[in-house]
């Protein structure tokens, strides 16, 4: 006579279905960031031509979208068919990208000096290239507009393009001045005078305080943070939550799928 063994351990369907949901929302987001990404690009004819992506010295801010989207895609996908097909690979692949992507996280509160010289060399890289997509010229008109500065520490950054150099070897109208961005806008003004920063760096520092804002955008960042930090640090916890909630989800999925195959192996 032959006894069987037989498991009370299952998959929870619980948490079957709620880490499907969870991971359906990041899946569509990932497939609008790639589909705003590729339309993006087709407008500036770049899927028929990808050396205009590759000459670019800086960054394509539409670039940024893609890979937003392609991670967010991936995660999604793995956690949805991870979860329907209860399979283990795909669902420790989705535990273990969030549980890197958390450390990384961690990581840049933590190395806060290495985080800012990287975003310094980051910002002066893209200003080399300001001229070069307009996708990252409207990026950084908009950060400079916003937070009321110019350049990564200050105007002379402005140096490092190659139409704002000072240097006598320019033919640039755009010599030693700044972009129109980092002029203090008048109110009065109800057409953006593109050429107000015109030779404003050919003038003594002394005036350019009523010209243009002086402060880097660096500098603004930090300033911003302190007095923004419940805001920040409230952001920080929920996407902190969010993930680890992720987490927490695909571990018991495995957890009760591999219980399940073990009672089975009896």
């Amino acid at each position: 006579m032959h006894y069987y063994r037989y498991s009370n351990a299952e998959v929870s369907c619980w948490y079957k279905y709620l880490l499907f949901s969870y991971n359906i929302v990041f899946w569509l987001a990932g497939v609008a960031f790639l589909a705003a990404g590729l339309w993006a690009w087709s407008e500036k004819g770049v899927l028929s031509d990808l050396t205009k992506v590759t000459g670019l010295h800086g960054l394509d801010p539409v670039v940024l979208v893609l890979v937003v989207g392609i991670v967010m895609f991936t995660l999604g996908f793995a956690g949805c068919v991870g979860a329907l097909r209860e399979n283990i690979c795909l669902l420790k692949f989705f535990c273990g990208a969030f549980v890197f992507i958390f450390l990384l996280e961690l990581a840049g509160a933590v190395f806060q000096d290495w985080v800012r010289d990287r975003v310094k060399e980051f910002f002066e890289n893209n200003i080399k290239s300001y001229r070069d997509d307009i996708d990252l010229q409207n990026l950084i008109d908009s950060l400079q507009k916003i937070n009321h500065c110019c350049g990564a520490q200050g105007p002379e950054d402005w140096d490092f393009n190659i139409y704002f150099n000072c240097s006598s070897e320019s033919k640039s109208r755009e010599k030693c001045g700044v972009p129109f961005s980092c002029c203090i806008p008048d109110p009065a003004q109800k057409v953006v005078n593109t050429q107000c920063g015109y030779d404003i760096r050919k003038k003594s520092k002394s005036e350019w305080d009523d010209q243009i804002f002086v402060k880097g955008c660096i500098v603004a960042l930090e300033a911003w943070l302190p007095k923004n930090i419940y805001i920040v640090a409230g952001v920080f916890i929920a996407i902190s939550l969010l993930q680890i909630f992720g987490i927490f989800l695909a571990r018991t999925l495995i957890s009760d799928i591999e219980a399940v195959k073990a009672g089975n192996a009896f």
